[in-house]
């Protein structure tokens, strides 16, 4: 006989019935962009994500003054974590709001198909600054370091 989880009826399965939830693959949370992420950025990105209904990616909205009284948060703190998130590949601005008609901006996050197009995860090929200039050389391809600056070298 299953047991009855408080607050819910449970199904054939034993899982609570119609209880939405979503998982964060071990690809993301494991992710530099994703360990990099600010607290308000997370809480930000997880309440958006919750406004996903498997359908209305690309329509997500989620306005600064909802955000901030929803995760006790100011409005400016908002604004950072929404910058942090697109710049780190977490979300795409699909359409900017407008403050004189009272429209939030609508987005899409990129761990999910939006209009017909694969998932982009544009997370995976975010780099911290630091790593980024550690990857290149300090000079362009074909120079190296002579004894009085940088010399080219023929390519082949």
């Amino acid at each position: 006989m299953g047991r009855r989880r408080r607050g819910g009826r449970v199904d054939a399965t034993g899982r609570t019935a119609g209880e939405q939830f979503f998982a964060v693959p071990y690809r993301m949370a494991k992710s530099i962009a994703w360990r990099s992420l600010s607290g308000p950025a997370l809480k930000v990105w997880v309440e958006l994500r919750t406004r996903y209904n498997g359908k209305n990616n690309g329509d997500l909205s989620l306005s600064f003054e909802d955000a901030a009284r929803l995760l006790s948060l100011s409005k400016s703190t908002v604004g950072r974590a929404y910058a942090e998130l697109e710049q780190k590949g977490f979300i795409q601005k699909t359409k900017q709001g407008q403050w004189y008609g009272r429209m939030a901006t609508t987005w899409t996050v990129t761990d999910r198909a939006h209009q017909g197009h694969q998932a982009t995860n544009d997370w995976r090929y975010w780099r911290p600054p630091d790593e980024k200039a550690k990857s290149r050389s300090r000079y362009p391809c074909g120079t190296v370091r002579g004894g009085d600056g940088p010399v080219s070298v023929p390519s082949n």
